[in-house]
């Protein structure tokens, strides 16, 4: 009896939720700030450079982690030179959540070196930080080819956007998000498609605008959906 083939794996769609919680920990100064940011929990910092991507925002999007709002923040310490600093900090750049930390409290403790101004400032409004706990769901869809995937993406919700490119790189391995994971074991056919993927900068966009240039670029691949 001639041997069955292997079933070809599918996408299943996942959505999710950040589920914030305290930490009880607080900084109403830059010295404290950066003695908290040594030890608290790494899930912490996860939520305060991705957890605004699920909640609303109306901060200036020129900064892109709670760090920096809350630093620039008037009721803050209402410094721009290290918000500045720290909005230029990509995630992204880091493998790990203790290598990011290591980078953030490297660019406090060198402006709290530069200013001494900065050792006398009492904020207003005190940092208190959070941290996320990610909730999963299962949306029982199931795409069987990746041309699914460009009918598909359009309507995907913005929780399974971040789940499947944001929380992915914490999952996968190469630390990739889950559509070029999945294409990446199909074969070298989709080699192209993966690059185009791979240009999307998620740091630097919202979910909606990732969403659509996902669907963008899958409807292009596969001609159909948006342009």
């Amino acid at each position: 009896m001639a041997d069955e083939m292997p079933a070809r794996e599918v996408f299943a769609v996942k959505d999710c939720a950040l589920a914030a919680i305290a930490t009880g920990r607080r900084a109403q100064d830059l010295a404290e700030f950066s003695n908290v940011l040594q030890m608290v929990h790494p899930g912490s910092i996860y939520y305060h450079f991705w957890g605004g991507l699920l909640r609303p925002r109306f901060d200036d999007r020129e900064y892109n982690n709670d760090f920096a709002i809350w630093v620039r923040h008037p009721q803050g310490l209402h410094d721009e030179t290290l918000a500045e600093r720290l909005s230029v900090v990509d995630p992204t750049d880091f493998p790990t959540m203790e290598e990011l930390r290591a980078e953030l409290v490297e660019l406090v403790e060198e402006r709290l070196y530069d200013s001494e101004r900065l050792r006398l400032v009492n904020a207003d409004m005190p940092f208190n930080f959070i941290r996320s706990q990610i909730v999963v769901f299962n949306t029982r869809k199931v795409m069987e080819e990746p041309s699914m995937l460009a009918a598909a993406l359009p309507a995907m919700s913005l929780g399974s956007v971040f789940y499947h490119v944001i929380d992915a790189r914490r999952r996968t391995e190469g630390g990739v998000d889950d559509f070029r994971a999945w294409l990446g074991g199909l074969g070298d056919g989709y080699a192209e498609l993966c690059n185009e993927v791979a240009n999307i900068d998620p740091y630097f966009l919202s979910l909606s605008e990732m969403r659509h240039q996902l669907a963008a670029i899958f409807g292009r691949h596969f001609e159909g959906g948006p342009r």
